[in-house]
């Protein structure tokens, strides 16, 4: 599961949630070549992306590793909705009493006119166990996901228990999760058998 390309917004810091911005070229290339390189001798069974145009923008760079295969444009994968924050840098928000309370909920709490974690946390739980469910009917071994950076966070914090504001990743970059599925929708069943960075390292062995 790999995050965007870097946006305008991202360099300038602002909470992008479900606005639609695309991808800020030159800046975005960088990345997105090194994250074709590490994709470049995978072969995935299925492809799914957040259906904002970064996340399109970023498929279409690494479109290598998945040669011919259907795209399935998945709305449930889209950012937090930072309602009333989005567009918004920290300077602008930092004295607001509901954004404080928000920072120290570890951003469990509603956001004004946006998703609580709960809700969030909620739309993944039905992804998850429909692309489970489509792993297990088609046989599928290997998914590239293609998503936002609070989206990945939250699985990091599922999958590898670490606190949600630890589980940051950077643009173009992203997470290889090995996973086994044992349960229902809503009642978890997930087992994390080993995570790493995609793409590696410099300093890191296999």
């Amino acid at each position: 599961m790999v995050r965007h390309g870097i946006t305008a917004w991202n360099i300038e810091r602002r909470y992008q949630g479900q606005r639609d911005i695309p991808l800020l070229f030159p800046d975005a290339e960088e990345g997105l070549l090194a994250l074709r390189e590490a994709l470049a001798g995978e072969r995935f069974d299925a492809v799914y992306t957040s259906d904002l145009q970064r996340c399109q923008q970023t498929l279409e760079w690494a479109q290598a590793a998945a040669p011919g295969m259907p795209l399935r444009l998945e709305p449930r994968l889209r950012e937090l909705n930072f309602g009333e924050y989005e567009g918004k840098v920290y300077d602008e928000l930092k004295h607001l009493p509901h954004y404080r309370a928000w920072i120290d909920s570890v951003g469990e709490l509603q956001i004004p006119g946006g998703e609580s974690a709960a809700e969030l946390r909620s739309r993944l739980d039905a992804w998850l166990f429909d692309m489970a469910t489509d792993v297990q009917r088609h046989g599928y071994r290997k998914v590239l996901a293609v998503t936002h950076g609070g989206v990945i966070r939250e699985l990091r914090r599922r999958f590898e228990t670490i606190d949600f504001w630890e589980g940051v990743v950077n643009q173009a970059q992203g997470r290889r999760w090995q996973l086994e599925y044992h349960g229902e929708s809503g009642k978890g069943g997930w087992l994390c058998r080993c995570s790493s960075a995609v793409p590696e390292p410099a300093n890191e062995t296999l």
